[in-house]
């Protein structure tokens, strides 16, 4: 392929996902005479964190999400949150749990996670929800993972037989990535610190996934001409730009399709977000209804 690659843009086929979650959330309000209920706890001050927060609020209130704010000190003890948790798990106006990575010093995030209701997970990070997957159930499903999957499926990258290299083995996007390549029928390379060539690993991939969270990590030079990369990467350089874990400049030459930084992967993130929100509402109203 020569020239330039098409990018991928996160920001368009959000607005689209969102614009869908609207007409979900319309119509199951109307089936349960209230709107779908999510709870989003912060604990503490971190200044991306309640960037973050604010974006996910706001994006649910235009989705037609009723958001349940619960903000907390950065002195909250584990036995705090763990009850806060309790209690929402057990709300009926609860229907999704998120919890805002990551938490002060001192709180275990995974105790904290584990006490989600798998059912109420709508960052898909529970370890019932990550196995479900594994199995090819999938449930709630990790939402950055799962932007990569709806955007390929929107510019018709087909998935199935490619070569798939993933860049980074964290719970909250590696692993679950992997897992839903495997699902599409790709095959699968999982690198991490452990890897003796990443830049062999990566050259050969029809596919890549970056998520190391190091600033251009993945020089352009290392992607196959062609290739369909997805950058999850959103870091500060020096200048205080926003870059990706790759060296977009050259690889744009080089790929077939690629995610920018920002407006790729970030966007997509949310929207899968409130597309758990209201997958996770209608799949509670259903399990009553049986």
């Amino acid at each position: 392929m020569s020239g330039k690659a098409i990018l991928l843009d996160g920001k368009s086929v959000a607005a689209k996902v969102r614009g869908e979650v609207a007409a979900r959330a319309a119509e199951l309000a109307a089936r349960l005479g209230r709107p779908p209920g999510l709870a989003v706890v912060k604990v503490g001050e971190d200044p991306a964190s309640a960037v973050y927060v604010r974006n996910k609020r706001k994006a649910a209130a235009e989705a037609g999400i009723v958001s349940f704010a619960h903000d907390l000190p950065a002195t909250t003890s584990q036995a705090d949150l763990l009850a806060l948790i309790d209690r929402l798990n057990r709300d009926e106006r609860v229907d999704g749990i998120l919890v805002q990575l990551p938490l002060p010093s001192g709180l275990d995030a995974s105790c904290v996670m584990d006490e989600i209701d798998p059912a109420k997970d709508v960052d898909g990070f529970h370890a019932i929800n990550t196995g479900l997957l594994a199995q090819k159930r999938p449930a709630l499903r990790p939402c950055t993972p799962l932007g990569v999957m709806r955007l390929a499926e929107e510019y018709g990258i087909a998935l199935r037989g490619l070569k798939a290299t993933v860049v980074g083995a964290s719970n909250i996007v590696g692993r679950p990535m992997a897992l839903e390549l495997l699902l599409a029928a790709s095959t699968v390379t999982i690198c991490h610190t452990g890897t003796r060539d990443v830049r062999a690993e990566v050259e050969r991939a029809d596919l890549l996934v970056a998520a190391v969270g190091k600033p251009r990590f993945i020089p352009g030079d290392w992607i196959k001409p062609g290739a369909a990369v997805f950058d999850v990467g959103i870091n500060r350089d020096g200048d205080s730009r926003l870059v990706g874990d790759v060296d977009f400049d050259r690889a744009v030459e080089r790929a077939g399709w690629i995610t920018p930084v920002p407006g790729g992967l970030g966007p997509m993130t949310i929207a899968m977000l409130l597309s758990n929100a209201v997958e996770a509402a209608s799949r509670r109203m259903e399990s009553r209804s049986r």
